[in-house]
């Protein structure tokens, strides 16, 4: 078995808005991962995904280095993890077009995602849609990367990523590719809307007031959570007691990502309280938490120069990675380069 770096690699889409979903189910962990020193992590805008619906152009752009002045103000730093948009790297498309070929049909037309998006109207849709995993699985494997943080949505993804991994390295009697491991998300991350604690809050809700946006001001998160839904009972002292009540819950596992504890700590802590109480807390914690966040974003913003800069040499740094192990695939399937 071949001995690969430890290395992450995870990626957000920018196809407009940013919540506190995207923070505390991905960012905040990208962080850690970053903070740890274990591997060596790439954190990329995977712009080339965005466009497999269609994107109005201006919307793309401003969106891409939105998410990169989201990741700096949420702690990524450049120089110490690698920070770019995935189009400025060639060669995630031409891994991708590779293992568009080592895929096969069936594999990608039992993706949950695809079912999902395509639904009936599934011959309307792009082809790049229908292969998105495949790209997705040559931004991994591109970097042998050996981890890969992601939502429970896209484990399924990084399932496909191993079994690509797999066929390639069977079929052409090599052990190049590392089988990804996916990091799932925590419950506590699992950030869910402010107004009904079943459904997971999205930015492509119409209602402003069910998500906390991450460029939202202080007097907004606060606002937010103080008007919450809840329901008329107490705060219960243990987890249990959360059962069949999902918008406690919610509030519950938010506070406990933020503070960094679990909801045992939480509930210890503020079990008995009314929500009318609860709620202040978890807006003062939250403003102070996330408002330094938006203020950030909004002065790098400010800038793109700057930002452009930034993703210019965050993709030297990636291709100088990606480059060699794109060559060594060439060579194992035959082309000439």
């Amino acid at each position: 078995m071949a001995d690969f770096t430890p290395r992450v690699f995870s990626g957000i889409k920018p196809s407009g808005g940013l919540t506190l979903g995207n923070y505390l189910g991905a960012v905040k962990r990208f962080v850690d991962w970053q903070d740890r020193g274990t591997h060596e992590c790439i954190y990329c805008m995977v712009d080339l995904h965005a466009i497999t619906v269609w994107q109005d152009p201006a919307d793309l752009t401003r969106a891409t280095r939105e998410i990169c002045a989201f990741f700096i103000a949420s702690g990524i730093d450049p120089e110490r993890s690698v920070l770019f948009n995935q189009s400025r790297v060639p060669e995630h498309a031409q891994l991708g077009w590779i293992f568009n070929c080592v895929a096969r049909m069936g594999w990608m037309n039992r993706m949950t995602q695809w079912k999902d998006k395509a639904g009936r109207n599934a011959e309307a849709e792009s082809l790049g849609l229908f292969a998105y995993p495949a790209l997705m699985a040559a931004d991994i494997l591109l970097y042998h990367a050996t981890h890969v943080p992601i939502g429970e949505d896209q484990k399924q993804h990084v399932e496909l990523t191993r079994d690509i991994a797999a066929k390639f390295n069977h079929d052409y009697g090599v052990d190049f590719f590392p089988l990804a491991e996916p990091v799932i998300e925590s419950v506590a991350a699992r950030v869910m809307n402010l107004r009904d604690g079943s459904r997971k809050m999205s930015k492509s809700d119409t209602v402003d007031a069910t998500r906390i946006n991450m460029t939202d001001d202080a007097d907004t998160i606060a606002r937010k959570f103080r008007k919450a839904k809840t329901d008329p009972d107490p705060l219960p002292s243990e987890v249990a007691g959360l059962e069949g009540r999902a918008e406690a819950r919610n509030l519950v596992n938010i506070y406990a990502a933020l503070s960094d504890v679990d909801a045992e700590s939480v509930l210890r802590d503020h079990g008995g309280e009314m929500f009318g109480h609860f709620k202040v807390a978890l807006a003062d914690l939250a403003v102070a938490k996330l408002s330094p966040i938006s203020a950030e974003m909004r002065r790098l913003t400010a800038d793109p120069a700057e930002i452009d800069r930034v993703l210019a040499r965050g993709a030297d740094r990636a291709r100088g990675i990606a480059t060699p192990i794109l060559e060594r695939t060439y060579d194992i399937v035959g082309l000439v380069r």
